[in-house]
């Protein structure tokens, strides 16, 4: 029996050990990319693959790829509720403690694709990193299934939800309402490559990390950095 091709892609640190330890033991020939420059039709052509997954990708792919390849991206909120930019963040500002891991595939239009299947997902958690690692770790279960039954992709039924992708200074600490607020805010922003929460006091400028809420307090790490003072 002929081995089939798949691919992997992923940007972030947990996405390479994920498949390192469990999605490249799947049945098959497998295939690792970690960043843009990598991904070329001719790369892609060579291998090719049955299937394209992106773990965590934040770049376009292009069109030439999406167009002649099956390319399956994974998205933390239950489609078409939540399409656009920085699910968690915006999931958990809002109150969701639970969402769905969508995998869909990539067409045109962002996360509108069909979708193949979705699967529970905490969003309880110290860290948004926890949460990426949970969610890279349960992406891996669901490409073993649409691997194994080879799925057919369903459209996305209801009214679409759109989020906007954050800026960093929306990372900026506003009043929260509450100690729950706050703690929701720090660890929604507490991931590798993110802007962490701060505030800016007196010519310096505090970032929040670690955060844990305990005894009636927020407990977290800080690091303070001078600002730049700008000329007029």
């Amino acid at each position: 029996m002929i081995k089939k091709n798949y691919l992997v892609l992923g940007s972030k640190a947990w996405n390479r050990r994920v498949f390192d330890e469990a999605i490249s033991e799947y049945p098959g020939e497998w295939h690792f990319i970690d960043g843009p420059e990598a991904l070329t039709i001719e790369t892609v052509s060579k291998i090719s693959p049955r299937y394209l997954f992106f773990l965590h990708w934040s770049w376009k792919v292009p069109d030439v790829i999406v167009n002649n390849y099956d390319c399956i991206c994974f998205h933390m909120t239950d489609l078409p509720y939540g399409r656009g930019g920085s699910p968690l963040q915006n999931l958990i500002i809002r109150g969701h403690r639970t969402t769905k891991l969508t995998a869909l595939r990539m067409v045109e239009d962002f996360d509108a694709g069909p979708v193949y299947l979705k699967k529970d997902l905490s969003l309880e958690g110290s860290s948004a990193e926890e949460i990426y690692i949970r969610a890279s770790y349960l992406s891996a279960e669901m490409i073993r299934d649409i691997v194994e039954t080879e799925l057919d992709p369903q459209p996305q039924h209801g009214e679409p939800v759109l989020f906007k992708r954050r800026q960093p200074s929306q990372s900026q600490i506003q009043r929260p309402k509450d100690l729950n607020a706050l703690h929701d805010f720090i660890r929604m922003l507490d991931a590798e490559g993110y802007p962490r929460a701060f505030f800016e006091y007196n010519g310096f400028r505090y970032e929040f990390s670690r955060a844990v809420l305990y005894d009636g307090k927020v407990i977290a790490d800080a690091t303070i950095t001078p600002v730049e003072r700008r000329n007029i």
